[in-house]
């Protein structure tokens, strides 16, 4: 692996290559091993939003920034999950479970929990990402859900804009539609 990977940075480097590193470069097919990198590199800055290429200081200035800013979130009580239709099963007593946990200051009476309204999630500017945040949040709800319940949980979100989501979650078979007319469950 050391040698595949001694090769690719020659190559990133656009340095010429040894007889045994052109040997390693073509049984290891690092050509491959390259492109496929790129093109990670290019979905993850895509992820973010950001630029690409960008040097390894930009990527850490960003980081940094990044960090920053998750964690003043989680300050204010915003709490962005990986897994959350895994990770709400372990909050204890989540009635309906929204992606985010507000958190509250001070200490609570023993035996006793302090009621905290949910941080509201930023509403996504394209629609992939929307209907992947509609159905997410669809998915840590105990029962089903109307579209103007969903829209509560994105900040400037509308109900319509919610609707026809749901409408196709229901067609791709990522939801269903509830018994109740109008009520969508994951």
């Amino acid at each position: 692996m050391t040698g595949l990977y001694n090769v690719l940075e020659k190559l990133r480097a656009n340095e010429p290559l040894t007889p045994k590193e052109k040997l390693v470069h073509d049984a290891g097919l690092v050509s491959v091993l390259k492109q496929l990198h790129d093109d990670l590199d290019r979905a993850v800055a895509d992820a973010y939003g950001w630029p690409w290429p960008l040097s390894d200081e930009e990527i850490l200035t960003r980081l940094v920034a990044l960090n920053a800013e998750r964690a003043a979130e989680e300050a204010r009580g915003l709490i962005r999950w990986l897994r959350p239709d895994y990770q709400l099963r372990a909050v204890a007593g989540a009635k309906e479970a929204s992606p985010t946990l507000a958190l509250t200051e001070g200490t609570a009476k023993p035996g006793k929990q302090p009621k905290a309204k949910p941080a509201k999630l930023p509403w996504p500017k394209t629609l992939a990402a929307r209907a992947r945040a509609v159905e997410t949040v669809l998915r840590t709800l105990a029962q089903p859900a109307t579209p103007e319940t969903l829209a509560k949980h994105f900040l400037r979100a509308k109900p319509a804009d919610v609707q026809e989501i749901l409408e196709t979650l229901v067609a791709l078979g990522k939801a269903r539609a509830g018994k109740r007319e109008g009520t969508f469950s994951a």
